[in-house]
């Protein structure tokens, strides 16, 4: 939802008008999107998940979701139909197929997604966030990196304080749009395990599942560690401008935030995440200097604990890590993919008053 939302206000600043579709779960998180964005809910979903009860109405609820589509689309065309990949895309992007609306696919991870890559040949651009993608054989693509929200792009490449001595540390635990147990799990206990003088200069923002908040509190608590716990911080950006040190999954919106405002990193990969697209995605920031990588298997609180000691124990570590997230960081990504959507516009003739 972050690159869609980044798009989004974008466009809307260039005087488009914007509808998000997407289906009742992908609704959940778009609470940030502004609201002059019109939202629409189309039935989708996937054959990944659920029973075998759910997997014979799949395609029963994505034509359902496709008819509607098409509906929408003849009553409101719009000028260009962008998919950020996942089943609530499937039924605007057929839609847009069937009526020859222009169409772009942003693939934010290093690895195409299952929707994007069905998608890949039937659009009129590819365009990526992570660079290099996997791409299928014969398939091009154009890097523009992952769209920010406007409120990280008014952080962009705020002034790093290195982790002094005599400084209060701001340390910022985060695990994608909700949470991941494997963090709340290890990072609490790895932080109980570092020196006491240390623990007492740390400030936490963790992000935590709602089901794990209390006990996330308690062992930071047992820890003597001052730490916010919550299942979502609004404040995101302000939170990352503040860090000396993140500790993230490595999902592709994180990243690109990471890097837009230049923080050192500590990512843990997703395991589990399709064609392990996550580790795929560590991989730029790990080779740059910018972050160590933790896999998931071997993510203990020794382990944990060494890296987070490695990193705020060394200043000067620190700060070239910062310097080199920035490195990485593709700010314009939105006005970027923005561009390209105008392109399409302007290639399709289509009046101003344009949609999206």
């Amino acid at each position: 939802m972050f690159p869609a939302q980044a798009l989004a206000e974008v466009l809307l600043a260039r005087g488009w008008r914007v509808t998000l579709t997407t289906d009742a779960r992908g609704a959940r998180y778009a609470g940030g999107f502004a609201p002059q964005v019109t939202q629409q809910e189309l039935a989708s979903a996937t054959f990944a998940r659920g029973g075998i009860f759910q997997r014979v109405l799949a395609p029963f609820r994505i034509a359902g979701g496709i008819a509607s589509a098409l509906w929408q689309m003849t009553q409101d065309r719009p000028a260009v139909v962008v998919g950020f990949g996942g089943y609530p895309s499937i039924p605007a992007l057929t839609a847009a197929l069937l009526l020859g609306v222009p169409r772009i696919v942003h693939e934010q991870n290093g690895v195409l997604g299952r929707v994007n890559g069905l998608f890949a040949r039937r659009v009129d651009l590819l365009a990526c966030g992570t660079w290099p993608t996997v791409l299928p054989s014969g398939v091009q693509a154009l890097p523009v990196g992952n769209p920010v929200r406007a409120a990280v792009a008014e952080r962009a490449g705020a002034r790093y304080v290195s982790p002094t001595q005599d400084l209060k540390i701001q340390l910022v635990v985060i695990g994608g749009s909700q949470g991941a147990r494997v963090l709340s799990d290890v990072v609490p206990a790895a932080i109980a395990g570092l020196d006491a003088t240390l623990r007492a200069r740390l400030h936490v923002s963790h992000q935590a599942r709602a089901e794990d908040v209390e006990r996330v509190r308690a062992a930071y608590g047992d820890a003597d560690v001052t730490a916010e716990v919550a299942p979502f911080f609004a404040d995101i950006a302000g939170r990352f401008g503040d860090a000396q040190l993140i500790i993230s999954r490595a999902g592709a919106s994180s990243l690109a935030e990471i890097a837009t405002i230049g923080r050192p990193a500590i990512l843990v990969p997703y395991a589990a995440a399709a064609g392990d697209h996550q580790s795929a995605n560590a991989q730029g920031p790990v080779s740059a200097g910018a972050a160590v990588m933790v896999s998931e298997d071997a993510a203990t609180p020794d382990r944990v604990g060494a890296a987070i000691l490695a990193v705020l124990s060394d200043p000067n570590r620190a700060r070239a890590m910062a310097a080199a997230a920035l490195l990485g960081a593709r700010p314009h990504a939105a006005s970027d993919l923005a561009d390209q959507v105008e392109r399409l516009a302007d290639r399709s003739a289509m009046p101003k008053g344009k949609t999206a």
